[in-house]
């Protein structure tokens, strides 16, 4: 059943990217149109669930003609469809998820609900065209830490996840207390590059031993009492100093435990996925602890970290191929599901 030509329109609108992309083979990117829409959020600090829903409902079908105008196809070239149906914020989901319905069922062919996460996974084989599993991943984002075992295209089993804050969320947050504005991410990686990491002892927070799942919330606390504490006193606070600190002592957990999980779990590979992985830091750290194990990392860029429809293209691809025939049609069925375990 295998077909290097098969042709998938994906849909991914889990939170506030409206994208289109048309991939094939699984491997292959002939468009990824991306409408974003952080210009629109930043004014609030964060994304508004319901404004995100009316954005993608206003830019959906403009994102999807242009994805096929500059793939050179037409919705008749398409083999089946591939959506993002969870886990997300269910307004923007149901978006995705009802356009993909509507197209599959017009153009009378199978659709492919996909797993966020393994569509984040899933960007790797699109950057990287030799890589295959077994591998160790790392899923880091504004709504995820996850450390999963890929065990093969479509099974894989989470190690470790987080008990609270997800990086990027807690990355957020910390933007917001130093007033660095949002996207948190993208501004905290800017300024910690002129900071010193050892300024400010933040803690580093493993849980109990052996343990794989994650925790920031303490760390967030801890930055907040931080800089309370300081204007208290009067005295000035180093804003690239805290950033500085604050992300060495995330980023000293993550790199840890997920190259840790690698080793441990016997795997040669480590492979990165999710809007935390652009982090040029991250990038650092994971480079020099895996180069010290013999460890194969791999990083997609930093367009395939952030949420895209072409990752959503790969990972229905392999789902179609092993699990749908032509003539399924359970997409009549599907629905968007907020919070969904891998």
């Amino acid at each position: 059943m295998y077909k290097n030509d098969l042709l998938t329109l994906a849909i991914e609108s889990s939170c506030d990217e409206t994208s289109v992309a048309l991939v094939a083979g699984g491997r292959k990117i002939l468009s990824n149109i991306i409408a974003s829409q952080i210009d629109v959020h930043t004014a609030f600090g964060g994304v508004v669930p319901e404004i995100a829903s009316r954005h993608h409902l206003e830019n959906i079908n403009n994102v999807t003609d242009h994805a096929l105008k500059e793939a050179g196809v037409t919705m008749d070239d398409v083999d089946f469809f591939s959506v993002t149906y969870g886990p997300g914020l269910v307004g923007a989901l149901l978006i995705g998820v009802a356009t993909a319905k509507s197209y599959a069922l017009a153009a009378g062919k199978p659709l492919v609900p996909v797993h966020h996460i393994q569509g984040h996974i899933s960007a790797n084989y699109l950057e990287f065209p030799d890589l295959e599993p077994p591998f160790m991943a790392l899923v880091v984002s504004g709504g995820h830490t996850n450390i999963v075992r890929v065990d093969d295209y479509n099974s894989c089993i989470t190690l470790g996840q987080t008990r609270d804050d997800a990086a990027g969320e807690a990355y957020d947050k910390v933007a917001r207390v130093l007033g660095l504005g949002y996207p948190g991410g993208p501004k905290i990686d800017k300024i910690a590059r002129t900071g010193d990491p050892d300024a400010v002892q933040f803690k580093r927070v493993f849980l109990e031993d052996g343990s794989l799942d994650f925790s920031f919330s303490g760390i967030k606390t801890g930055v907040m009492n931080y800089v309370n504490s300081e204007k208290q006193a009067g005295r000035e606070i180093s804003v690239p100093d805290v950033a500085a600190s604050f992300q060495e002592a995330v980023l000293d957990v993550i790199v840890k435990k997920s190259v840790g999980a690698a080793v441990e779990n016997h795997e040669d590979k480590l492979v990165v996925a999710g809007g935390v992985a652009a982090n040029s830091r991250l990038r650092e750290k994971l480079s020099e602890a895996c180069g010290r194990e013999g460890i194969r990392l791999c990083v997609p860029g930093p367009v395939l970290c952030t949420d895209n429809a072409a990752m959503i293209g790969a990972a229905g691809y392999y789902k179609y191929i092993s699990e749908y025939g032509s003539d399924r049609q359970d997409y009549l069925f599907m629905d968007a599901v907020a919070q969904l375990p891998l």
